[in-house]
């Protein structure tokens, strides 16, 4: 894990300050003897983030950034695509990747085609793959206290699309809150140092597949606008501009064993 680490931090860089959960020993009262101050190295903080170690999660500053509209992603970084996500956060995708290594995720990869012969005719189907990660999102209920949801009761099915007569019934909700900690890729250019493909693209947490966001849904899905089949549901999402929080949470290899997330599927045409 030391190895990835470093490098995501190396392309990120701008840390400093502690980690969530770090602990200073202290005199009593209060101040760090000297010689020992001067000698303990500087710990490193994530940005727009927290480590939230007793819950086991990352806890990401987000905003929420869509009321109404079609999905590619759940989560993109700010400023690249909230036209089609529901939130943007603060933090590099980097750093997110970094944090979840931390809390022990294991990556994988997202899908990719790699072609098998020199002359390029013959082409591999890579599948998303990597360990469950469940997303939620920390909201402030009408009592104004913050209440934790999975982010499906966020997410419904394109009602103009797929009920003709929208209020007959309760629209399909999002079927998991697990995704695959696929990890993006690190492009290395032949000058200058390697680069975090999803802090260029903004691809955080998506819906589509674009073969380079950190987290991803099993299977390939299309991202053309006749294909998009999600939707925000504005009637549990906090009004946009609202400052939230995104947590991130490992599913632990010595957990109980979860299957992996189903694929979302498009139900199939009359005609």
């Amino acid at each position: 894990m030391a190895a990835p680490f470093l490098i995501l931090l190396a392309i990120a860089g701008g840390l400093a300050g502690p980690l969530v959960g770090d602990e200073v020993a202290e005199t009593p009262s209060g101040e760090r003897p000297a010689a020992e101050a001067e000698a303990a190295p500087k710990p490193l903080a994530l940005p727009g983030m927290k480590i939230n170690v007793e819950e086991q999660c990352l806890d990401v500053e987000a905003e929420v950034c869509l009321v109404e509209g079609y999905l590619e992603l759940v989560a993109c970084t700010e400023q690249t695509k909230e036209h089609e996500s529901i939130i943007a956060v603060k933090a590099k995708a980097a750093h997110i990747h970094a944090g979840l290594l931390l809390l022990g995720a294991t990556p994988g990869n997202p899908a990719m085609r790699k072609p098998i012969d020199e002359e390029m005719t013959r082409w591999r189907e890579y599948p998303p793959r990597g360990g469950l990660v469940r997303v939620s999102l920390l909201v402030p209920g009408e009592d104004g206290k913050i209440e934790e949801h999975p982010i499906s009761r966020f997410i419904r099915r394109a009602v103009d699309e797929y009920m003709p007569e929208a209020g007959d019934e309760e629209p399909e909700a999002f079927p998991t809150d697990s995704f695959l900690f696929t990890g993006s890729q690190l492009f290395r250019p032949k000058e200058g140092p390697p680069r975090y493909l999803a802090d260029d693209s903004g691809n955080l947490i998506s819906l589509a597949t674009f073969g380079d966001e950190t987290l991803a849904l099993p299977g390939v899905h299309s991202k053309e606008n006749g294909a998009l089949v999600w939707e925000v549901d504005p009637t549990k999402l906090p009004a946009m501009g609202t400052k939230i929080t995104l947590r991130l949470a490992p599913v632990r290899p010595d957990a109980e064993k979860e299957p992996a997330p189903e694929s979302p599927t498009v139900p199939e045409s009359d005609e």
